[in-house]
């Protein structure tokens, strides 16, 4: 049929991610199997679309983001990143990764990292002076570019590695554990960046263990056990509870409330759970601390910024 090649084209453009009945076991010195970290994970993740990869310790989820990266070969199955193989080199020009742990040069200074790293890609020496400086800013370094790496707080590097991610504004961006070891109000901006860069059409994969910040930001999740996915799909459809509704009203005189409670406890056979509504302590800490810094002349440690970096909002996808 003459359209069904069309009509395939067509679906893989808008698939970023795919990987089939992938498997990669882990053997000894003698050939002899002795670890499946991956069991036959199928996934498939569209462009413009922030997915979270869940799961315990050792349930797979590093060697995936590995075999993904092209670092490990599978044993057997397939994976595609971008349209390419893994190990193209076509398609980690278009990758960016930040580590679980990032690695930097504690001698260098963050200018002096991002320079490295976008020597790495190539760039001419404007290009790559202009974007090193809209990152620093949109990371909120700008003040501390002239100190070693190595002087900087766990939170600090992070941010650092976080801008080396994405210093060849990549159409894949992987991040394992980006907020770990960041204050809330570097989580709540790493989780801001991560929401527009989704928006100019760059595709997520997050990995962490911070549930919380998953819920915020990830349109899909799947959650590995023992190599397995054994859940997958969107965040309101797997959270959703259809046993129970919830209703929010304005605050009513007390007879008034008194007779709701008895009509609603008439109908449904039981006493209603009744509470106010509360902000979370995530935006109750972001309140105080900017009311904090309204008043403050100098800024500690990393500064609060909120701007996308300007090269990173060019030619949207």
């Amino acid at each position: 049929m003459p359209g069904i090649g069309k009509d395939m084209n067509e679906r893989s453009d808008h698939i970023a991610l795919r990987t089939e009945k992938l498997v990669k076991v882990f053997r000894d010195f003698w050939r002899r199997p002795k670890a499946r970290a991956v069991d036959g994970v199928d996934l498939e993740i569209r462009r413009g679309e922030i997915f979270g990869l869940l799961g315990p310790n050792g349930s797979g989820k590093s060697t995936t983001i590995k075999v993904l990266l092209g670092l490990l070969r599978p044993s057997s199955g397939t994976a595609e990143v971008l349209g390419f193989p893994p190990r193209a080199i076509a398609a980690k020009a278009m990758i960016g990764y930040l580590p679980e742990e990032s690695r930097l040069y504690d001698y260098l200074t963050p200018r002096e990292t991002l320079e490295f790293y976008g020597r790495l890609f190539d760039f001419d020496r404007r290009a790559r002076a202009e974007r090193i400086e809209q990152l620093l800013e949109m990371v909120g370094l700008s003040h501390a570019a002239h100190r070693c790496v190595g002087e900087f707080s766990k939170g600090m590097a992070r941010r650092v590695g976080l801008a080396q991610a994405l210093v060849n504004d990549p159409r894949l961006l992987i991040l394992d554990e980006p907020t770990s070891g960041l204050d809330p109000i570097g989580r709540r901006q790493v989780k801001d960046l991560l929401l527009a860069l989704a928006k100019r059409g760059k595709t997520i994969l997050l990995s962490s263990h911070l549930l919380a910040d998953v819920e915020d930001v990830c349109d899909r999740v799947a959650i590995l056990y023992n190599g397995r996915i054994r859940a997958q799909g969107s965040i309101s459809r797997l959270l959703e509870r259809r046993d129970h509704v919830r209703f929010t009203v304005p605050a009513l005189p007390p007879d008034a409330m008194k007779d709701l409670l008895a009509r609603l406890r008439q109908a449904v056979g039981s006493e209603p759970w009744v509470d106010h509504p509360s902000r979370n302590l995530e935006q109750f800490f972001l309140e105080v601390v900017e009311q904090a810094h309204q008043a403050a002349d100098v800024p500690s440690g990393a500064a609060t910024t909120g701007k996308l970096a300007d090269f990173l909002t060019e030619n949207p996808e």
